[in-house]
């Protein structure tokens, strides 16, 4: 199969959401568990959520080229994708999902151009975005400045991407994300 299928928004635009959906709905998909050197939140699993490294070891990693693709997200917070994880996913002939930044996003694309459907997942409007992200209490105020600024710069990057999923109702965000997928493992290389 060796297809990947790649969601990517500022945070706060419901990607993850969709991700969780669609891995539920189709046997087929099968998640990339991202690497990263940001502290695991309460309720994260390492291995699960994502492989949570410390920065030695996440440098450590882009020396020997382990990663597909690695960003330095935040200011000492970094984030990338095991070129093994992939290559785990694809030896059990799964399509892989990935709920990763812009940049790590046109990344893949990039590297694997006929392989990847790649979507941008877009909040309503800005302030729904804002709003969504206050209400998950998770930051504080410097690191919810700094996601603030973040998600201004990739929304400016929509249009890089294969298909636009704007996340206003669920339901109906939901129905296209399926029927995105669907069209796009149906298609022949």
């Amino acid at each position: 199969m060796n297809k990947l299928l790649v969601f990517t928004a500022p945070s706060g635009a419901g990607k993850t959401t969709i991700v969780k959906h669609l891995l539920k709905k189709y046997d087929q998909l099968a998640f990339s568990v991202s690497a990263t050197t940001r502290p695991m939140r309460p309720n994260e699993v390492n291995g699960k959520d994502y492989y949570f490294l410390s920065s030695e070891a996440f440098k450590a990693k882009i020396a020997e080229g382990a990663f597909l693709e690695w960003e330095e997200v935040y200011a000492g917070r970094f984030y990338g994708t095991l070129r093994k994880e992939v290559e785990r996913l694809w030896k059990d002939d799964k399509c892989v999902v990935f709920d990763i930044d812009v940049k790590g996003a046109t990344n893949i694309k990039s590297a694997f151009p006929k392989e990847t459907l790649a979507i941008f997942v877009k909040p309503p409007s800005f302030q729904a975005l804002v709003s969504r992200l206050e209400m998950r209490r998770t930051e504080d105020t410097e690191s919810f400045a700094m996601r603030i600024q973040k998600a201004k710069e990739e929304l400016l990057f929509e249009h890089s991407f294969d298909s636009v999923l704007v996340n206003d109702e669920l339901t109906t965000t939901l129905s296209v994300a399926e029927r995105l997928v669907e069209q796009f493992l149906a298609k022949k290389r």
